[in-house]
């Protein structure tokens, strides 16, 4: 069984920083793409974040410059997003995405987490 598991997630006053954290777990055979997703109270779910492993890496407009995206040093199953200098409209709940080939199953699938809450507020 696949998980993926993310922390790091809170309470931060604008202008401040979080870093999110999200490793899976289970028969991984080879990760294609991590990615960070965040949704507000009463919008759609929106794409932050997104590595292609080895090819690119893209951001949103609303946090190119302010947000990185990477993947873990030690472990090469986790993706980290570091946040600067937040702002409200960043609050939302933010799930981490990965498009993975698990054993014994050749083809690539999508898996998320469950969501961790991020509040930007005076």
């Amino acid at each position: 069984q696949v998980r993926l598991v993310e922390s790091g997630g809170g309470s931060v006053q604008p202008g401040g920083s979080l870093r999110l954290s999200c490793v899976a777990s289970g028969r991984i055979n080879r990760i294609n793409s991590m990615a960070w997703y965040r949704q507000a109270p009463g919008k759609e779910r929106e794409l932050v974040a997104h590595i292609l492993i080895d090819i690119s890496t893209n951001y949103a407009d609303s946090v190119k410059g302010r947000f990185t995206i990477s993947r873990g040093d030690n472990d090469k199953n986790t993706v980290l997003l570091q946040m600067n200098a937040l702002k409200p409209e960043d609050t939302g709940v933010y799930y981490c995405s990965m498009g993975l080939v698990i054993t014994p199953w050749p083809t690539e699938q999508s898996y998320w987490g469950q969501g961790t809450q991020v509040t930007v507020s005076s």
